[in-house]
C-alpha cells in the first residue's frame, strides 16, 4: 500500500511541473512572425497560402497565430509569393 502512495505522490508532481511549464510557456508566448498582417495587405487569406504552398491549412492558421513558425525555405517561398522581402515577414528585434 505504501508503494502505491508514494506512486501517486511521484505523479501528482509530474502532473503539476507539466502544468506549470505549459502555463509558462503560454504566458511566454512570443509573436515573431507578421505573416497574418502581410497576407492582409496582401488581401490574400491563409486558405490561399495554404493552396500555393501545398500545406494543410492548419498549420498555415498556426503560423498566422504564432503558435508555430515555419521554417526559413518556407519563408523565403512565402515572401516570394506575396511579393515582399523576406525581412517584412519578421517582427524586428530592433529596440
Amino acid at each position: 500500500m505504501q508503494n502505491v502512495a508514494v506512486v501517486f505522490f511521484i505523479s501528482l508532481k509530474i502532473s503539476k511541473f507539466a502544468f506549470n511549464v505549459n502555463y509558462l510557456n503560454m504566458d511566454n508566448a512570443q509573436n515573431i512572425n507578421r505573416l497574418k498582417a502581410v497576407l492582409a495587405d496582401a488581401n490574400q487569406t491563409n486558405k490561399w497560402l495554404a493552396e500555393q504552398l501545398g500545406k494543410d491549412p492548419v498549420t498555415v492558421s498556426k503560423w498566422c497565430t504564432n503558435t508555430t513558425q515555419p521554417d526559413l525555405q518556407t519563408l523565403l517561398k512565402i515572401a516570394e509569393l506575396l511579393n515582399v522581402d523576406i525581412r517584412e515577414l519578421l517582427i524586428s528585434t530592433a529596440k
